[in-house]
């Protein structure tokens, strides 16, 4: 049964509507005005309001037009009624007032009643949409929680490998077979921890959630940075990576880590799906001038090419070149996303092609320059204060995590303490009075925020602290920079980053 609200001046009329909708099992409520016919659907929220257009107040016109005005009342039907204002420009004009139906009197009951069993069932396919779409958006919430504390999870472990293997390799081996295990392990795992960054970013990225940190740069120095990071990549997998760069800075305004992303997706997907013997090559160059100059990279493989089938939809989530149930070449279906993505909120473009399977692909990526820097007139050279032993406060509970990054830095010649727990670390930063604390987030009982807040407002500015999480979304590094830390890493922290970080303090 149905509630409907039968708005008419005339007592008659609203009488002969009233019973008809009553007979068809319906429950009615009765307004003789647009003021009260207003009230009764904020205060009632009928299914369907029957709305005479002349009214000796407010007209139906209007009625309409605000009960959809009103987040409360705005899913309610709505049809017009009217012997008066029967014309073609009157209807459209109630339609557009935002009435869902226009009757002209007089009407046949049964005309009535089918255009109300009409309109009801318009509601109820409503409704049931947008409960579909809150039950979405609440399964959606709960997903970026889970990914969230997946990656936190995740990055934990990562952590104290990448820590543990940045140790190992700074010892020199005579052992060749140790070394190549190391070289495994270092890269196995610098590309899982790419796969936890990157299923975080597509989502991240699908909600509108990233933003960018942009700065005057030259692009052949990130080009350079993952060359270097690729290559030993390339060589495991005996394949020749060829480069090519201008031998002119490439300016842009953008992201560099960002870019660092895109350009390792491509680099790491071309060697993936390049069978050994093959080459990988890489171009840079700059088309244009001026205002519309925009720097191209080119990024060719000799590898299992592309099907022209899948071309289309190559840079769609979850889409896949390699579908055969061996899934001999790995990867999400997500790293194309995120490059696209990734590229156009830098104003750019990408695309891909191929000549057909087993013939290659080629990527190229183009993005806009920006005007070149003005030259400077000095260099700084950082002093050996900046590059001195410290005395360094690290709070962590993961244990294992802990020990490596202790381990590490006492390598490089700090004095570290270490806390387990978030009450120890306060007490520990009271009493040891460290340089620097080196804090993760998730610790128990007192977290690494409220470590923060309480270490400012005990000991002000006199500690530089940085947190070490494995929750690296833009809300959680602005959230520990609002609970007083200096800096936001996420885990795992390359020992390269950590040691320029430390130097940079």
């Amino acid at each position: 049964m149905a509630t409907i609200l039968n708005v008419n001046d005339t007592d008659a009329s609203r009488y002969l509507v009233t019973r008809i909708l009553e007979m068809a099992g319906h429950r009615v409520i009765e307004a003789a005005t647009g003021g009260e016919a207003l009230r009764l659907a904020q205060e009632l929220r009928p299914d369907l309001v029957v709305l005479d257009v002349q009214l000796p107040d407010l007209n139906g016109y209007e009625v309409a037009a605000r009960l959809r005005a009103s987040p409360e009342t705005a899913s309610i039907a709505v049809m017009h009624t009217s012997a008066t204002f029967i014309t073609a420009d009157k209807r459209v004009l109630g339609l557009d007032s935002g009435a869902d139906a226009y009757l002209t009197q007089p009407f046949e009951p049964a005309e009535l009643i089918a255009t109300v069993k009409s309109l009801l069932r318009l509601r109820h396919a409503e409704q049931e949409m947008r409960l579909r779409a809150d039950q979405l958006a609440e399964a959606d919430r709960r997903k970026d929680e889970f990914l969230a504390m997946l990656a936190h999870e995740l990055r934990n472990p990562l952590a104290a490998i990448m820590t543990a293997i940045g140790i190992l390799e700074r010892k020199s081996s005579d052992d060749a077979k140790e070394v190549r295990m190391r070289s495994i392990i270092h890269r196995q795992t610098h590309h899982l921890a790419r796969l936890v960054d990157d299923l975080l970013d597509v989502s991240r990225i699908t909600r509108g959630k990233v933003q960018l940190r942009r700065e005057r740069m030259d692009l052949r120095t990130v080009l350079q940075q993952v060359f270097t990071l690729i290559r030993p990549v390339s060589e495991g997998r005996e394949l020749r990576l060829e480069t090519s760069l201008p031998d002119f800075p490439l300016w842009l305004q953008a992201d560099a880590t960002r870019l660092e992303q895109v350009f390792m997706n491509l680099l790491d997907n071309a060697t993936k799906y390049t069978d050994a013997g093959g080459a990988v090559s890489v171009q840079a160059s700059q088309e244009g001038v001026d205002g519309s100059a925009r720097a191209v990279v080119r990024i060719q493989d000799t590898g299992i090419g592309i099907p022209a089938n899948k071309l289309p939809a190559i840079f769609e989530l979850f889409s896949q070149v390699d579908e055969s149930l061996e899934r001999t070449r790995g990867g999400l279906g997500i790293g194309l996303t995120l490059v696209r993505n990734l590229v156009e909120l830098h104003g750019g473009t990408i695309s891909a092609s191929s000549p057909g399977v087993g013939r290659g692909s080629e990527f190229v990526v183009k993005l806009p320059l920006t005007v070149a820097p003005p030259a400077l007139a000095s260099t700084t050279i950082a002093s050996d204060e900046s590059k001195r032993h410290r005395r360094i406060l690290l709070v962590e509970d993961n244990s294992d995590a802990r020990q490596a990054l202790k381990d590490l830095l006492e390598l490089w010649g700090h004095q570290v303490e270490v806390a387990q727990d978030g009450m120890n670390g306060v007490a520990r930063a009271l009493e040891a009075r460290p340089d620097l604390a080196l804090v993760d987030i998730g610790l128990p009982g007192l977290d690494g925020y409220r470590v923060a807040q309480e270490l400012r407002a005990r000991v002000g500015q006199a500690i530089r602290l940085v947190a070490i999480t494995g929750y690296g979304g833009p809300e959680d590094r602005h959230r520990a920079l609002q609970a007083g830390f200096d800096h936001h890493l996420v885990k795992p922290v390359k020992p390269d980053e950590l040691d320029r970080l430390l130097t940079d303090l």
